[in-house]
Parts: structure tokens; sequence; C-alpha cells
């Protein structure tokens, strides 16, 4: 499959139900283990494996990755902006309530909505879909507004405000990130070197980061902490990431980025299902309007 469609099709919405299943639960899987591996050295570990993974992948499949194609400038633009939206998610972690970071950085489809029309005119956004997207923002948020308000209330203003600044920041990292990929040279190349260029461009700035965080470096972790990685690495960022750059090529990016709302009310989920959590009438609300937003943003004309 080669060509681009104008809607996502049966498939593609079962690969992101999928994924933002597994995104869900990987928020679970980080906010475990940053006790134990501090948040820049986790990163590190977690991207140097998957390009490990990915470098076996493309050796498996014949997939070549250092052809000259002209990409390597879109290339390493895209993997800085990558690199900075993980940087920005931990370092915001410190300081904010995951609460209000997950609605924050969900302002990222809408950076993608406005900004890629006017590279790609076809990606442009109807005002139904616009309501559509607004509405499965606004669910989002209100999945989350129990824990936001706590936050701000146990807080002091200029934590949470540096911490929900960063948030904000990695929305709009993620939003370009997509906005490069799709309106560049880099929508007709392979999803494998598109993903290439995030993870190594990653697996060498995150170091850098702890490095001048003052994080300890060390293999000394108990084994549950090196399998909740190793999911994170194997499963996350490999795969379901080399998913959603395939679909990246083949599929309208403002209606895949309207799927992601479906991953922070999936880690709530897994908080209930796995957790014990209670699944509060908030939730139940949420879901419902995100499946209404997301079905108004791929309504076909």
């Amino acid at each position: 499959m080669t060509e681009r469609k104008s809607h996502l099709d049966t498939p593609a919405i079962a690969l992101l139900i999928v994924c933002c299943a597994f995104w869900g639960l990987q928020q679970i899987l980080i906010k475990s283990t940053v006790g134990t591996i501090p948040p820049l050295w986790q990163a590190t570990l977690r991207f140097a494996v998957a390009t490990a993974l990915l470098l076996l992948w493309c050796r498996w499949r014949g997939v070549p990755l250092f052809s000259r194609d002209r990409t390597l400038g879109a290339g390493l633009l895209a993997g800085l902006l990558f690199a900075a939206e993980f940087v920005c998610i931990y370092l915001g972690l410190r300081d904010t309530n995951a609460s209000r970071l997950t609605v924050f950085l969900y302002s990222a489809p809408f950076v993608v909505a406005l900004l890629l029309p006017r590279f790609v005119p076809a990606e442009r956004l109807r005002g139904l879909q616009w309501l559509g997207l607004g509405i499965a923002f606004l669910a989002v948020a209100l999945a989350f507004s129990e824990g936001f308000l706590h936050d701000g209330a146990q807080h002091p203003a200029p934590n949470h405000l540096r911490g929900d600044a960063l948030a904000l920041a990695a929305g709009l990292f993620w939003g370009l990130t997509t906005l490069v990929i799709r309106g560049s040279r880099m929508a007709t190349i392979s999803a494998e070197k598109t993903l290439f260029y995030q993870l190594a461009v990653s697996a060498v700035v995150s170091p850098l980061i702890s490095l001048a965080l003052g994080e300890p470096w060390s293999f000394d972790y108990p084994t549950w902490a090196w399998g909740s990685l190793a999911l994170q690495a194997g499963v996350g960022a490999f795969a379901s990431y080399l998913v959603w750059m395939w679909m990246l090529r083949h599929y309208p990016a403002t209606q895949l980025s309207s799927f992601t709302f479906l991953t922070p009310l999936c880690a709530l989920l897994a908080g209930v299902l796995l957790l014990g959590e209670t699944l509060t009438p908030q939730l139940v609300v949420a879901l419902v309007g995100v499946t209404l937003g997301i079905v108004l943003v791929n309504r076909k004309a």
C-alpha cells in the first residue's frame, strides 16, 4: 500500500485503538518506574533499546536507512522536536500533576489542525470537524478535572505554572513533529526511516540532558523495573510508534490526531481495571464525549 487515503478505514481505526490503549497503559508504566529509574536516564535507556530494535528490524526486512533522499534536514528537525517533547514531559512532571500535564499536552491536535493545512490543503478541517475536535478536548479536560483542580490548590503557583508551560510546550513540539513529517519530503519515505530519525536523535539528546540534570546512572534495578522499561521500549517506542509513522504516511494527520484523545482516557480506564481505581461519572461522560468528537472529526463530506 503506497497511496494516501482521504479518510480512516477499519484497519486504521483498529490499529489506532490498540495503539491508544497501550499508550494509556504506558503512562502507568512510566509513572510506576520513574521513582526507581531517573526520568531522563529512563528515557535514554528506552530510546537506545528502541533504536537497536529498529536497526535489527530494518536489517531483517532490508529497509535502507542511510540512502540519500534529501530528508536529512527535515529528519533531524523532527528528531529534535520529538526529543524536546519528551524532555518537556519528563521535566514537567516534576512541577505539575499528571492530570494537568495530560490536559495541556493534548493541545497537540489543535496545532496540527491549525498549521498543517497551510502546507497540505487536503488536511483542512470543516466547521463540524472543528466542533468534534473541541468536544473531544473538553471531554478529556472533564475526565481529569478533579485532579487538575486539586493540583492547582496543592502546588505553589510558580511550580505548577512552570509545569503547565512545559506541558504546553510538549504539546506544541508533538504537533510540530507531525507537521514536519507530513509537510516535508519525509511524507514519502518509509515509516522505519521516519521513526529512526526520531529515536536516534532522542537517544543522543536524552543522556546529555540527564547528565546536565545530574541524574545518577545505574543498571542495578529490580526485575519489575526492567520489565516496565522493556515494554516501554519494545512495544511503546518501537512497535507502536512504527505503526503510527506508517499511518501518518497513508492517512490524514488531522484525523489521526483526533484519535489520540483516547489515550489519556485509556490511562484512566487502565487505572480502573488494573489498579482498582473508581470509575467516576466524569470518566463515563468523557468517554462518550471523546467518541462523539472523533466521529465528528472523521465524518465524510
